[in-house]
């Protein structure tokens, strides 16, 4: 097991641990809001270090991530615990579990060479931490980065972006995309679904992931009828995206369906869906996507500009018709799409 990066010792072998924005102080001999991240003797380590217990080849659209690598395979890794104890969350299993340092050690370890040696043996150009929240197992996640990005593979954090300004400085020059969830835009829908408080943090570090380390960044809402689905909430968030990422920044409005603790909620009506789009489009943003309603129209990225049919989707299957570099191959429009590691991000 690996000593943590970022923490301060504090009186008593207290510790205080800075990766995320609870910023939780520890007592000696136990463990943070995530599970996983303990003090042992005084010093913060993270007990789930290449303790693996998800792993997938995937299509980059399946995170999701429409403007980033379209049609590429990465090689997803997921471990124990998290940060958030979301009421819908759909990896509960891995996420949510009471103990999660207590089996940490019955998981696959897969250290930082043995990871990025599968992605390319796999064929995959690069690799992403998912399921549960990757900050947990920061240091694992940092090491794996700076290997694949030596080896030319991409990497991606698909994140409920509750990490603080310095985790996000420590890991910014071997992280290409942010793919982060605003799950709502007032202190009562995080308070609800996640019992979160500093939820604004999010915000900034979203804003700071995009224009201090030119990450590409993208926005998910999972839209939760009677939860997060109202106007306010919904304008609130796309007028943000425009605002502070810019209006080529994709916002994925996806279909809720019931789990754990909402299990008592319909699925989305696909008409609240499109309203959502709609707000989105007034509010300025260029692409709005339709997630979990496989075949529909909104899932594809038509160019703003001439209107031609650029990336054709239908659930992960990808066509690309008309793109020329990140460029619209008919009118030159810039789309915001970025394929090369070394490419300058859009607006």
């Amino acid at each position: 097991m690996a000593e943590a990066i970022l923490y301060d010792k504090l009186a008593g072998d207290r510790v205080r641990c800075n990766v995320c924005l609870w910023r939780c102080v520890i007592n000696p001999g136990k463990v943070g809001v995530c599970g996983v991240r303990a003090n042992e003797d005084g010093a913060v380590v993270p007990l789930n270090y290449a303790r693996v217990s998800s792993l997938a080849v995937d299509p980059i659209e399946k995170k999701p991530l429409f403007h980033f690598f379209p049609g590429s395979s990465v090689l997803s890794f997921g471990t124990v615990g998290c940060n958030f104890h979301c009421s819908h969350c759909q990896n509960w299993q891995i996420a949510c579990i009471e103990e999660p340092a207590a089996i940490q050690h019955s998981l696959e370890s897969i250290g930082p060479e043995q990871a990025v040696k599968m992605a390319e043996t796999k064929r995959c150009a690069g690799v992403a931490w998912t399921y549960n929240e990757p900050t947990i197992w920061f240091e694992y996640t940092m090491d794996t980065a700076r290997l694949a990005h030596h080896k030319g593979l991409y990497t991606v954090y698909v994140t409920n972006g509750f990490m603080t300004p310095e985790a996000l400085d420590t890991i910014g020059p071997y992280l290409d995309a942010w793919r982060v969830d605003v799950k709502g835009f007032t202190d009562k829908v995080y308070n609800d679904l996640a019992r979160i408080k500093q939820w604004r943090g999010i915000l900034e570090t979203a804003e700071r992931a995009r224009h201090k380390w030119k990450m590409h960044v993208e926005v998910v809402t999972n839209v939760i009828p009677g939860v997060n689905d109202d106007e306010g909430q919904l304008s609130g968030i796309a007028r943000w995206i425009k605002d502070k990422l810019g209006e080529l920044t994709p916002w994925h409005v996806t279909r809720f369906y019931p789990h754990r603790n909402l299990a008592h909620l319909p699925a989305t009506p696909v008409a609240r869906l499109e309203k959502a789009y709609a707000l989105g489009k007034e509010a300025g943003l260029r692409f709005v996507y339709l997630g979990n309603v496989p075949g529909h129209s909104y899932e594809n990225t038509v160019c703003y500009n001439c209107n031609t049919l650029v990336i054709e989707r239908s659930g992960y299957s990808t066509r690309i018709k008309a793109l020329k570099g990140t460029n619209c191959a008919v009118c030159g429009a810039d789309l915001n799409i970025r394929n090369s590691l070394n490419a300058e991000v859009g607006q």
